[in-house]
């Protein structure tokens, strides 16, 4: 019994040490803030009372093409690709509820619900009748959604490395019977291990005190296939966005609903507007055996597989990605 106590007394003193050393508080909202704002940046109020980040950019008169990142980024994401098509085309890119520079929203709403309120009110605001829309990850489950709700504003769609309706995760038989090789490979690459972390409940409860840069490093290391584009200046941009005050408790605010967007089977058949469908094949975040799911469902689909490149394909080869695009919306005039 004393070895009992003993032990736990010696736990409970390592666990407070570790409290001690790794606790970390938030940034001030105003230094985060004055470093990843430019001259583009516009920041738009809502009738919920959300602050919404967003920048306008490339050539006004061209088509409107709005980018929407994925979970755990920002706007920034898609810098490279603004770079590029911005030559021809209006590219506008936003921060989602709980990321970037929008952050925390009064009415503490995460989902994908919100994601949709928050496409509409900077677009409606920009006055843009139709445009088309793409994103990353989550933001291709806002695209889809987005255009689900509104399918008469949505010229096209561009779904780069696309989370896919919850049901998709659990194929029938038929279905995934071509790709279980695939999904064996995926396997074998390392996996994002804060995404699983975050289904958890005492992780959730910690990661409000811990300081996440080892595990964030980790995880971007692993989404970006090891890309050289992984350096400090990538990981402290993650991190410093996500200690923004306020920003990394929505983030595990929102983390709680990953388990209900499971239950969610939206029929995609319905939107037949031409679909960029776009996949880096050593994706360790979705696995491409999602893609030919996206091709049975969506009618109207281009699909383009870059063999290197991981769950950031417009980040790791800005290029070769954009190219792709381009060629895609030249076809749409």
């Amino acid at each position: 019994m004393k070895i009992i106590k003993w032990s736990l007394g010696m736990l409970a003193v390592l666990i407070a040490l570790a409290g001690v050393f790794l606790f970390k508080g938030d940034l001030p909202a105003a230094v985060v803030d004055a470093k990843y704002t430019n001259a583009h940046s516009q920041f738009l109020t809502m009738d919920n009372g959300s602050r919404v980040h967003y920048r306008d950019q490339g050539d006004k008169d061209g088509l409107p093409v709005v980018l929407i990142h994925g979970a755990m980024a920002s706007l920034h994401t898609w810098e490279p690709w603004v770079a590029i098509l911005g030559q021809q085309y209006r590219v506008i890119t936003l921060d989602l509820p709980a990321h970037g520079l929008t952050g925390t929203v009064p009415s503490a709403e995460y989902g994908g619900e919100a994601f949709t309120q928050t496409i509409h009110a900077v677009t409606n605001n920009l006055g843009l009748e139709q445009f088309v829309l793409g994103g990353n990850s989550m933001g291709g489950g806002a695209t889809w959604r987005y255009t689900l709700a509104y399918p008469e504003r949505v010229l096209a769609m561009v779904l780069v490395d696309s989370v896919p309706p919850g049901n998709w995760q659990r194929p029938s038989e038929e279905e995934s019977e071509g790709s279980e090789k695939d999904t064996k490979e995926n396997d074998k690459k390392p996996s994002v291990a804060g995404f699983s972390l975050l289904r958890q409940d005492w992780f959730r409860a910690m990661a409000r005190y811990f300081d996440p840069k080892l595990l964030i490093g980790q995880g971007l290391r692993a989404a970006y296939n090891d890309s050289p584009v992984v350096d400090e200046k990538l990981i402290d941009r993650y991190y410093e966005l996500m200690m923004r005050e306020g920003t990394r408790g929505a983030i595990l605010s929102r983390s709680r609903s990953y388990g209900d967007a499971a239950s969610q089977t939206p029929d995609l058949s319905a939107l037949a507007q031409p679909t960029l469908v776009m996949w880096g094949a050593q994706d360790a975040v979705i696995p491409i055996s999602v893609v030919p799911l996206f091709e049975q469902r969506l009618p109207n689909t281009t699909t383009v597989i870059y063999e290197d490149l991981g769950h950031i394909p417009m980040e790791e080869d800005p290029a070769r990605t954009a190219r792709d695009v381009l060629a895609f919306l030249e076809a749409l005039e």
